[in-house]
Formats: structure tokens, sequence, C-alpha cells
């Protein structure tokens, strides 16, 4: 038996969110629903002109792939997480995010520089447009695994946003092999349109022949699969991995379980924010199907608890709604 459930790759980022207007977007040029990469500059620029919405911010630990390992952690799956913080008051406070949710992470002197932060920015449609410095996640690289942990776990997950780093790609590359060298799934997410837009390349050079499992949101499989409807993406996805699962939203997810398609419903909901969504539907539908739970199954839990974290503001679930949310399937 495997010691850990998950063990995930991935940037560290400390968020803080903003509410904003469209209007702050145009006047900002800000590709709204995207994430777009920026210097320390530009961000403290964009927390200037947005000096008046600072009452309304928020601050969380996030990164894609930790959102989706913290949250499969408070389900109740065992963790490992591989990243980069500095010694700095948002470096200490990252690390103790992971602590809290019963992440097992290297514990070794962190190094000096800046911690990682994203600036996420929410309109009143839900929608979120991240404007992310990378700091010293940037330099994530391979020598940052653990590969006694990967080859004690049964999935292996790689966030699609590494695919920007020069030294992040090698990781997750590095990654996939000794997993596939130890006979770990691997799983991975596309991440955004942006990175399947722009970095298609780096992506298929991650993904390697195939993956195990595959997450993709509608427009990230569509670009992905250079199609332009759902049904023809879903079989074009089956070159990529043996599985995937693809969030539709307030429609719900399609699963490919190997064999077959299955179709499953999200719960309506008022979104208010879809930060985070794709991260906590991965992250709990990995804790589903690594608790033996079917793919349909695991795709309830999964949209349940994307669609409680669109209700509310943050990436993620409070430690005691994760089993709230699991009561309910």
């Amino acid at each position: 038996m495997a010691k850990y459930d998950i063990y995930g790759v991935g940037a560290a980022l400390v968020d803080t969110e903003i509410e904003v207007q469209d209007s702050d977007l145009q006047t900002l040029s800000i590709d709204k629903g995207l994430m777009t990469l920026v210097d320390e500059a530009r961000q403290a620029e964009l927390i200037a002109h947005l000096s008046d919405h600072l009452t309304t911010s928020k601050r969380a630990s996030g990164g894609s792939a930790a959102n989706t390992i913290i949250g499969a952690s408070y389900f109740g799956a065992s963790t490992y997480y591989s990243c980069k913080v500095a010694n700095d008051d948002n470096g200490r406070f990252y690390l103790q995010d992971l602590r809290d949710a019963g992440v097992d992470f290297v514990n070794g002197e962190l190094p000096e520089g800046t911690t990682g932060k994203c600036l996420v920015l929410i309109t009143p449609d839900a929608e979120r447009s991240m404007n992310t410095f990378l700091g010293i996640s940037e330099t994530l690289c391979p020598n940052n695994l653990n590969p006694d942990a990967i080859a004690e776990s049964e999935y292996v997950y790689l966030e699609g946003y590494l695919v920007t780093s020069a030294t992040g790609r090698p990781a997750a590359i590095e990654a996939r092999k000794l997993a596939e060298q130890s006979g770990v799934k691997t799983a991975l997410s596309l991440s955004d349109p942006g990175m399947v837009m722009y970095f298609k390349e780096g992506l298929q050079e991650m993904i390697g022949d195939r993956v195990n499992l595959l997450f993709a949101n509608k427009e990230e499989a569509m670009g992905w699969t250079e199609t332009d409807n759902i049904e023809a993406a879903c079989e074009a996805m089956k070159a990529t991995a043996d599985c995937f699962a693809i969030t539709l939203g307030a429609e719900g997810a399609i699963l490919f379980d190997g064999e077959q398609l299955h179709k499953v419903d999200a719960p309506s909901v008022k979104a208010i924010d879809t930060n985070g969504a794709g991260d906590m539907f991965a992250g709990a539908f990995l804790y589903g199907i690594t608790q033996g739970m079917s793919y349909p199954h695991a795709g309830a839990l999964a949209c349940r608890a994307a669609a409680q974290v669109v209700s509310q503001y943050g990436p993620r679930l409070r430690a005691e709604q994760h089993q709230e949310v699991l009561s309910t399937i």
C-alpha cells in the first residue's frame, strides 16, 4: 500500500484576492479570465492602482497544485507537496498552511528571496483574472523533488503552469519519469487556456507519451485537441491520457474512466468567485479515486466541492467544509 495517495508538484504562491469591476481590468489592460505572468514591479503597480479596493482583499496560500493537494488532504488523503518558498513572511505563512492541512514537504532551511505572489482579481460575474509574480517559485527544479516519496505514492500530480518555468518544466518532466519508473500513476492539469494556447509544445514534453489522468476545462480541452466541440475533444483526448476529467462549469463534468464516458451534473449555486474551482475539483476527484470510489462517484464529489468553492470567496474550502461536502455524497 502506498504511503502517499497523491504527490503534487507545483508553484507556491500567496494569493491576494481583490473584488473589481470589468472597467478596472480594461483600465489596467488585464486579460480577463487568464493567468498572466508579471514582474514584481507590475504587480506593485496594479496594487497601487487598486488601493481603494484593498479593504475587500484576502490573503490565502495558493498555487494550482497546492490548492488541489491541500483540498485532497483535508478530505482525508495522504499527501506530499514539492514546491519552493523563500525565508520571508509569506513563505512561513505558506508552509504553516501546508502543516495545518497535514501535507508533508521537505522541511529544510529556507533560501533567501521572495515568495511567489498572485494577485487575483474577481469581477461581478465571478470570473478570476490572475497576475502572477512567481518569485523564488520560478526556480523550482528537479533537485526539489523527493524521489523516495514519489516512489511511495499512488499518483504524481503536476500543474500545467510549471510549463512557463525554465527549471519547473524539467522538474515536472523528471517527476513524471520517476513516477513511471516506479509504476506510479501520473496525473496532470492543463491549468489555464493560456498555457494551452502559448505553451502547448512544453506541455507535451511534460506529458510525454501519455499520462494516466488528465484534467482540463472545456476551453482547455478543445484548445488542446484543436477541436470546436466537446464530443470531438473527448475522442481526441484519448490520445493523450488513459483517463480524463473535463469540467464544464455549471454543467458539471465529463469523465472517461478508460472504458466509457460518464456525464456528472453539478449542483446549482450562485457563483461569486471561480478562483480555485478547477483545483478543488481535481483534489476531490483524486481523493475519491484513491479511496476506491468509481469515476461517477468521485466526479459527483468533485462537482459538489467545486460548487461550494465558487459560492464563496477564496480558492479553497475551510477545513470543516470538506467533511460537510463528503457527508452529502
